[in-house]
């Protein structure tokens, strides 16, 4: 069996393979950039969210705690200390206890609290305030003090009991907890975006080779058939040439060497004709053009095909057993490729069976299908030649083949045929011992 050359031997598969790798992680690359980004700003989004409800619950619950107990504007009652223990009057000097709460709600470190009278001029404190932050605030903002942390605030009227305007609460609450949990997240997604492109990367070299390697194969194919049918096409030519020139060479041509030179140049245009109406079936059911489909007997193709072959299996002095059944075996297509499919394989089991041994040819109804078995006593196949028994051109035994006139495309023809039939052809072999060819075609319905 040839040895399969992988694509990067060849200059113009690698570029190709090395291109495609990168327009895939290119734009994987890209996809993964945008999904990065949209992660990040969902995230960023759905905490600047949950920030604003927690600030203003928190804020909207110290409002109507500390409403009932104020009763002239801009007056700090003994109430309102009790109910604040924190706080601190401006201009006093106060000592804050971290490990207490206001209400259940304020808590030390996080969250301060401004008291505004109405002029907005800062009344008490609670908490533990930025440094340098603009005072009064009118509406939810962002903030940052000297210390390049980030606040988040919210101002809310105050009223008395009896309904008059006492001044503002102002809250707010640090947010150096929020941006390093964002910053890590940042991180997290901008140190993950090399190693998932690395990994997109070379996910990306392997499938492009995948997606390269069907193209290679054929490119081979190719290369391989062209070099194979320039082989066939040369011996016949190469035969026309000599025959016609050492025939020239004569001073004097009489009728019978003319008749000879003649007869081998039609011998030998009759190889190439065949040889180009085989290529040529072989493409056009490559190419699926459809052939007209019938009902067709194939025990009656069985037995066309024992009657031509058995004066060639006499001369091999080989023995042709046919089983047909009597019931008749019908399926859809063309006769007359379904009885060339199954007289290459009894010819080719003839031809590589010794004298004495036997080809057998059953036929038989196995639902759904109709199974045509042809077995032979001869020489086997070796399991390296199986893979590429059904190659174009390819032969088991050259020499064997060319003498009894093969050009290698039987079998690739027979496959073909029963591919077109919507059909199933296998191969058991033992080598020196002989084969067997099993077709399975879809019974008509």
């Amino acid at each position: 069996m040839e040895k399969a050359i992988a694509p990067q031997s060849s200059k113009l598969f690698w570029q190709t393979r090395a291109k495609l790798a990168i327009w895939y992680a290119s734009v994987m690359g890209v996809i993964l950039a945008l999904c990065g980004v949209g992660v990040y700003e969902g995230i960023a989004h759905a905490h600047k969210m949950t920030l604003h409800r927690e600030v203003a619950s928190v804020a909207g619950t110290l409002h109507d705690s500390l409403e009932p107990v104020l009763d002239e504007p801009g007056r700090l009652t003994d109430d309102v200390r009790r109910f604040l223990p924190d706080l601190c009057r401006f201009g006093d000097s106060c000592i804050t206890n971290t490990y207490r709460h206001a209400v259940g709600a304020l808590r030390q470190g996080e969250y301060y609290a401004y008291l505004l009278d109405n002029g907005k001029t800062p009344i008490a404190v609670a908490g533990t305030p930025p440094s340098d932050l603009p005072l009064p605030a009118n509406v939810p903002i962002f903030l940052t003090d000297v210390t390049e942390t980030r606040y988040y605030q919210v101002t809310i009227k105050l009223h008395t009991q009896d309904n008059r305007d006492w001044g503002y609460l102002q809250m707010g609450r640090s947010l150096e907890a929020w941006d390093n949990y964002l910053n890590a997240v940042l991180w997290l997604l901008l140190l993950g975006f090399p190693l998932a492109l690395l990994v997109v990367g070379s996910a990306s070299w392997v499938l492009a080779g995948l997606a390269m390697q069907p193209i290679y194969d054929s490119y081979q194919q190719i290369q391989r058939f062209t070099g194979d049918a320039a082989h066939e096409l040369r011996t016949p030519l190469a035969a026309i040439r000599a025959m016609v020139e050492s025939t020239l060479r004569l001073k004097r041509i009489d009728e019978a060497e003319a008749r000879e030179t003649l007869t081998a140049v039609r011998r030998q245009n009759q190889r190439l004709s065949e040889l180009a109406t085989d290529l040529l079936l072989l493409s056009r059911m490559e190419r699926g053009i459809e052939m007209p489909r019938r009902a067709c007997c194939l025990n009656d193709i069985v037995a066309d095909v024992e009657e031509e072959l058995a004066a060639l299996a006499v001369q091999e002095r080989v023995s042709l057993r046919v089983e047909i059944p009597k019931m008749p075996i019908e399926v859809w297509g063309d006769e007359g490729q379904l009885y060339r499919a199954i007289a290459n394989l009894v010819a080719n089991g003839i031809q590589y069976t010794l004298e004495g041994g036997t080809v057998t040819v059953r036929l038989a109804e196995v639902t759904p299908f109709a199974v045509v078995e042809v077995e032979d006593t001869g020489i086997g196949i070796a399991e390296a030649d199986r893979d590429r028994l059904f190659d174009r051109f390819y032969r088991v035994q050259s020499d064997r083949s060319r003498h009894t006139g093969g050009s290698g495309l039987g079998l690739s023809i027979v496959r073909a045929i029963v591919r077109s039939h919507q059909g199933k052809i296998t191969l058991e072999s033992e080598l020196g011992r002989g084969s067997c060819f099993t077709v399975r075609l879809p019974l008509k319905v």
